[in-house]
């Protein structure tokens, strides 16, 4: 069996260039297809649901993202077209980004930097991740991947799920305990996918448990969190913030983030790392070879 796989770059094209039953074609989804006999489709990266719309003009198919989230997806993919993440290309580089993120923010990395600019040598006493409480909500991929790399840090970690369990870990908590358990946590890690239940789930309400001087980290997707409300704790100077996605994104020149001292913020580069690009290759080689094999594809998350 043949199957035609269309990518958006030439080093995935080189990817699948030469092996036997797959025939790949470039297609960025700009534009109409190149041919509408298309078997798998991989979108751009960070393309979000952008050109969705244009699959009507193939048959039913397999749709490859480079990316895990897919909120908004399911409103445009053509019925027909089976959807698959990118679970397993992002969750390492986006928990490392996370660790930087708050050991950056603990021990006053920026305030530093912005002291060496100026040659001054700035001393102080700083925050330790030891001994810390984490709370991290979501226990997903990207969650599981965080604290695997928080344990060993010498914190109480805190797993908050969307609904109450216990698994081979020990206790899991639900969302509806939060006010609970914010009051207690210093650092507070959102990692989970936005959908109806996690929009705006960072509200007055939910900052306002939080306690003084604690850390609030999202790597999950800028929707979850009520900027206004955020702005306006932050700008009290009672918690601080360490942020790798907002809304609105990309966060516009002037925006109030921008002149706070107590949020850092990096522009949605969590799994943008040199890691990336062969996992992303591992994977679509994976599936392409599932298909042509008559095997089922992975990462399915939505199906006609």
């Amino acid at each position: 069996m043949t199957i035609v796989v269309s990518v958006p770059s030439d080093e995935l094209f080189q990817t699948l260039s030469g092996l036997p039953g797959i025939t790949p074609v470039r297609w960025s989804l700009e534009g109409p297809p190149p041919r509408t006999d298309l078997d798998l489709v991989v979108t751009p990266y960070m393309s979000k649901a952008g050109g969705l719309d244009l699959l009507d003009q193939i048959g039913p198919c397999v749709v490859q993202s480079q990316s895990i989230g897919y909120d908004g997806v399911a409103e445009v993919l053509p019925k027909d077209k089976t959807y698959c993440n990118a679970a397993s290309v992002h969750e390492t580089s986006t928990a490392e980004l996370t660790l930087g993120l708050i050991i950056a923010a603990q021990r006053n990395l920026p305030e530093f930097v912005r002291a060496a600019g100026h040659g001054e040598w700035r001393q102080g006493k700083t925050r330790a991740l030891a001994d810390s409480t984490v709370l991290v909500i979501g226990q997903g991929g990207v969650g599981r991947a965080i604290m695997t790399r928080l344990a060993p840090f010498e914190i109480t970690l805190v797993r908050v799920a969307s609904s109450a369990r216990t698994d081979a870990g020990g206790v899991v908590h639900g969302i509806a305990e939060l006010p609970q358990l914010l009051p207690e946590a210093d650092i507070v890690v959102l990692a989970v996918p936005l959908n109806p239940a996690t929009t705006g789930l960072v509200d007055a309400a939910f900052l306002s448990a939080m306690k003084d001087e604690a850390l609030l980290v999202n790597i999950a997707r800028g929707a979850v969190v009520v900027t206004d409300d955020l702005v306006a704790e932050l700008s009290s100077g009672r918690l601080r913030a360490a942020l790798d996605v907002t809304d609105p994104e990309p966060l516009p020149a002037g925006h109030p983030l921008w002149k706070l001292d107590n949020v850092l913020i990096s522009p949605h580069v969590g799994g943008n790392s040199t890691a990336m690009a062969p996992r992303v290759a591992a994977l679509i080689r994976s599936q392409a070879e599932a298909l042509r094999d008559g095997r089922p594809v992975r990462n399915v998350v939505i199906e006609p």
